[in-house]
């Protein structure tokens, strides 16, 4: 998987973390809670145009609050 610009990595892993959060059943709220961050924070990550940059240490607080591997989050997809 190879991304053009920083704007399309945070997109996928945006679109990711929301993925995994909706097949999982758990609200943005409840994955604040596990995962230490502001609900607003969370709603700039999920958001198509999101361009925050995000840690490689919150990555993996939320792919362990999500029970899924963090390279999960990193995938394509459509």
């Amino acid at each position: 998987m190879k991304y053009q610009t920083e704007g399309e990595l945070y997109a996928a892993i945006g679109k990711n973390i929301k993925y995994y959060r909706e097949k999982s059943n758990i609200t943005q709220t409840k994955l604040c809670e596990l995962s230490g961050i502001s609900i607003s924070y969370l709603t700039k990550i999920e958001a198509p145009n999101c361009n925050k940059s995000i840690s490689l240490a919150l990555l993996n607080d939320i792919a362990n609050a999500l029970n899924i591997e963090i390279t999960s989050l990193l995938e394509r997809r459509n």
